[in-house]
């Protein structure tokens, strides 16, 4: 097998995308596990490389087809015109980030790269004709494949956490949920589990969605109704798979040790554990599809951006996990 080729696409240029993506990259050891193929804008990187007062020399390549196993590659999607207003959100940061991220996949489609890894984009101003989706995930799953494929799968060293319900508001999700769906996500969880991660005989925990599990319906059904018999088909088609779990004692003690991975409900019951848990190390990965997408697990950062502040170890650890997935892949 070559070297594995990770197509990188850089997010709001507005954001702390970029940096998060030259730091991460400085390191010349990465070079060793793949070539790193940034799709963006060499006007922008050289902009941020002088905010951030960084060295590192960039190789501009045409195609993922040119690009040096030698070298931190960066193919340019934008206008020359493309201005950066750092800290804003601007029409012109969303067209650059949209720019970058339907280069990147096309040539995954075409097999010219392996994987994507992508900086964190501003919901807002990415929509347009072309992007009507809540984020990355739903804009992959159409892609390449169709509603329900995709599973939003949040990976550290401590834990993992899917999400059943993904980006839908709060008042939508219990009339989102369905056995069918559940069930679905559970078979996707086992599945990336032991295609992914080399897990062979996987536990996955399954949350509860009311307060105490619904407490035998006194404090809602849906436990009944949805959850309960998805686990129960889950388990004849020989899934191991527990719940449903009340969320808060689960994290609140070690229980989520326990397992290898977690299938929460909705965004927020399994992010923000994961985040308190894991935010510097954390990892979005989207399961499901017959391509490796992740990113790191925070978002552009407005507040911070161009300070010379920001982490990298979040996008450090996606590179690395999208490199390990493509080899899982491979075998």
């Amino acid at each position: 097998m070559g070297k594995i080729k990770i197509g990188i696409t850089q997010g709001d240029i507005n954001g702390i995308g970029y940096e998060v993506i030259l730091k991460s990259l400085e390191d010349n050891r990465i070079l060793e596990y793949c070539t790193p193929i940034i799709y963006g804008s060499p006007k922008v990187a050289a902009y941020h490389r002088k905010v951030l007062e960084l060295t590192q020399n960039l190789n501009l390549v045409n195609s993922a087809a040119d690009a040096s196993d030698k070298h931190v590659n960066i193919i340019n999607c934008n206008s020359d015109e493309v201005k950066v207003e750092l800290s804003q959100c601007t029409q012109t940061a969303g067209e650059a980030a949209f720019q970058a991220i339907e280069k990147a996949t096309a040539d995954l489609k075409n097999g010219d790269i392996d994987a994507i890894v992508t900086a964190p984009i501003n919901k807002k101003n990415i929509q347009s004709a072309q992007f009507t989706f809540p984020g990355h995930t739903e804009y992959f799953e159409q892609t390449f494949g169709k509603k329900g494929d995709a599973l939003m799968l949040l990976v550290s060293d401590r834990l993992r956490v899917a999400v059943a319900t993904g980006h839908v508001p709060v008042a939508k999700v219990s009339r989102s949920l369905s056995k069918e769906l559940i069930l679905n996500k559970i078979k996707i969880l086992n599945k990336t589990l032991k295609q992914d991660f080399k897990i062979n005989r996987p536990r996955i925990a399954v949350l509860g969605l009311n307060p105490h599990s619904g407490d035998q319906g006194v404090i809602g059904t849906e436990e009944q109704d949805f959850i309960k018999p998805a686990i129960t088909e889950a388990l004849e088609n020989e899934i191991i798979c527990v719940g449903p779990l009340p969320a808060d004692g689960f994290f609140g003690s070690d229980e989520f040790t326990k397992y290898d991975a977690i299938l929460a409900m909705y965004h927020d019951q399994g992010l923000i554990p994961f985040k308190l848990l894991s935010m510097d190390s954390g990892v979005n990965f989207t399961a499901g599809l017959s391509v490796v997408r992740t990113s790191p697990d925070h978002g552009t950062a407005y507040d911070i951006a161009g300070k010379n502040v920001a982490s990298e170890n979040s996008f450090r650890q996606a590179l690395y996990t999208a490199i390990n997935i493509v080899k899982n892949r491979k075998g």
